[in-house]
């Protein structure tokens, strides 16, 4: 089973980079982000000629998360539990979850949390990274079937995810809180599985900014991720990042980052 995390920063916007993608990947599973359109305005039409049927948790303008797959979908959930006694009402569409095949699958967009010193953003990336945690320990992992949680984590995991440490180490992606709560998940036993395979592949990145020439000068970050539970890393028998849809005309800002697991 192929199974890819894509941002898309607009699916409208990015739809024929997007099905051309899929024409010529084919994968079995994607997970979406940052589709920037509301549950009605969802290409189902374009995406089901392709062979893919869709559950999508949609939201106007920003956010919005979908899973795509050539196979039935069932059991799906829509957006992260809150934690006990912490109920901030969080509206914003940032995660689905469903099982396809016997592996539950999650397409994640997680908060930017920029700026860090002002206002609640980076305290709202910080509560909603622990109620992803709480998630994966007390509800996905106990399922104890394959699971793949993949997206748009926001979050470099290392210095050697990104092109320039030292500029980017006040952001929001690069605080030591933010890669806390990611290792938080690592160590609930969850694998990395381009990191798994590419131990010591420096400096590969997802996301390249339009600004500065950063995509023609490869000035990008690692923060597309695809996290892999005990069983599903057991099963993991590729996974790459694949830049070819960055370099054609009207592209996102992000790669997909895909994996191959032996289901």
């Amino acid at each position: 089973m192929l199974i890819a995390t894509f941002n898309v920063n607009s699916l409208k916007a990015r739809l024929p980079r997007v099905t051309e993608w899929l024409e010529q990947a084919k994968p079995d599973v994607v997970l979406l982000q940052e589709l920037k359109c509301v549950d009605d305005d969802f290409p189902r039409l374009e995406l089901d000629a392709l062979g893919y049927q869709a559950e999508v948790h949609g939201q106007k303008t920003y956010n919005g998360v979908a899973i795509l797959s050539r196979h039935a979908i069932e059991d799906v959930r829509r957006g992260l539990p809150q934690l006990p006694g912490q109920d901030d009402g969080d509206e914003q569409a940032r995660y689905i979850e469903a099982t396809i095949k016997g592996v539950r699958v999650a397409s994640i967009y997680l908060p930017n949390g920029n700026p860090v010193d002002e206002g609640d953003k980076f305290p709202y990336k910080l509560r909603w990274m622990d109620r992803l945690v709480a998630h994966a320990r007390d509800t996905i992992l106990p399922m104890e079937i394959p699971a793949v949680l993949g997206g748009d984590y926001n979050v470099c995991p290392t210095d050697d995810d990104i092109h320039d440490p030292e500029g980017w180490a006040d952001d929001a992606l690069c605080q030591p809180e933010s890669r806390n709560r990611f290792r938080q998940l690592l160590n609930l036993g969850l694998t990395e599985a381009y990191r798994a395979l590419h131990p010591h592949e420096a400096h590969r990145y997802s996301y390249w900014d339009y600004v500065k020439g950063r995509w023609q000068k490869d000035e990008g970050l690692r923060i597309d991720h695809l996290l892999l539970s005990p069983r599903a890393a057991d099963m993991l028998e590729e996974c790459d990042i694949d830049k070819s849809p960055r370099g054609k005309e009207k592209p996102s800002d992000h790669t997909p980052v895909w994996c191959r697991l032996s289901v």
